[in-house]
């Protein structure tokens, strides 16, 4: 077999450059000067015999070829973790690391109380969670950057061809208003009653906003009556709205549990709407699964799937 032309410290520098931005950061990053970078980079061009950066702008853009290598460079790379993964999964039974990436309410509200107790019973396992868009989560576990990944929303159609999505609960979406409004004394509200309401969303455009809108129009709200009076680009954003007096929303339980048991927001009950969102587990299926993972699976998600789930003994 003829030698390489690349080595893993070369590879591991070019995905550097491109996550960081800059060979500045890149080399700040690793932990090297900018100038070995620059010199690796050198080298496997030669050793290439192509250019991968096109250097002739402010900022090193990579060139056709360039974007040909990054895209082994990162299945390359990540087979490696896979392999470091396995080889440590193997030799320690009681360590071991599980990378977790969620959505981003679920990541923020749930994975906090999921990890918790993972880590109670296996203390000795290092956890890392990474919190991103639906899409990307997917593309990650797609990709072997991540073990597990819980969402909440819609992967795109060649992921869900891809990847094994597993559901395994649901999180109720509740309507809450201000803990003062009037309608906080009435013991059930109506759809009529939500059509005269002042609401606070997420921004129109947004991936969270457009499946909220799908789920309320499932369960037979006629969401294009709803007033909406303002726009936000966060849940926590919202909810302080909504306990400042500025109108009513809906949101995931799991994210406002606080802010009930507190009473600093009210979630009423509404006559003939109860609206769920369906949370999945997904991971690829010819990846390999660490006894981290495998533990995960079985010991934390059936805690979250019975009837007497954190997720659904919500009152």
């Amino acid at each position: 077999m003829a030698d390489l032309p690349f080595t893993l410290d070369q590879l591991r520098i070019l995905s550097a450059i491109v996550h960081e931005g800059s060979f500045k950061k890149a080399a700040d990053s690793l932990y090297v000067t900018q100038p070995a970078v620059s010199l690796q980079i050198q080298n496997l061009e030669k050793q290439l015999e192509i250019m991968i950066f096109d250097r002739g702008g402010r900022k090193a853009e990579l060139t056709e070829a360039g974007q040909l290598l990054l895209n082994y460079c990162e299945r390359i790379l990540n087979d490696c973790q896979e392999a470091c993964r396995a080889i440590e999964d193997l030799q320690n039974l009681k360590g071991g690391s599980l990378v977790i990436g969620a959505s981003q309410t679920t990541g923020t509200y749930l994975m906090p109380r999921m990890i918790g107790l993972f880590r109670e019973k296996y203390p000795d396992v290092t956890v890392q969670l990474e919190i991103h868009s639906t899409r990307r989560t997917g593309w990650s576990v797609a990709n072997g950057q991540i073990d597990l990944g819980i969402i909440g929303g819609e992967l795109p159609t060649e992921l869900n061809e891809l990847l094994e999505i597993v559901p395994f609960s649901k999180d109720q979406l509740a309507l809450v208003i201000p803990s003062n409004h009037h309608l906080a004394k009435k013991k059930q509200l109506t759809k009529e009653d939500l059509y005269n309401l002042g609401f606070i969303g997420l921004d129109s455009k947004s991936t969270t906003r457009i499946v909220v809108d799908k789920l309320l129009s499932n369960s037979g709200l006629e969401v294009q009556r709803l007033r909406i009076d303002m726009e936000l680009n966060s849940l926590e954003a919202i909810k302080n709205a909504v306990q400042s007096g500025l109108g009513a929303s809906f949101l995931p339980v799991v994210s406002i549990e606080k802010e009930i048991e507190a009473g600093t927001l009210h979630k009423p009950k509404i006559c003939d709407l109860e609206v769920f969102r369906e949370l999945k587990l997904i991971s690829h299926p010819a990846r390999y699964r660490s006894r981290a993972s495998e533990a995960f699976r079985k010991d934390i998600l059936p805690i979250f799937s019975s009837e007497d789930s954190p997720l659904r003994n919500n009152k």
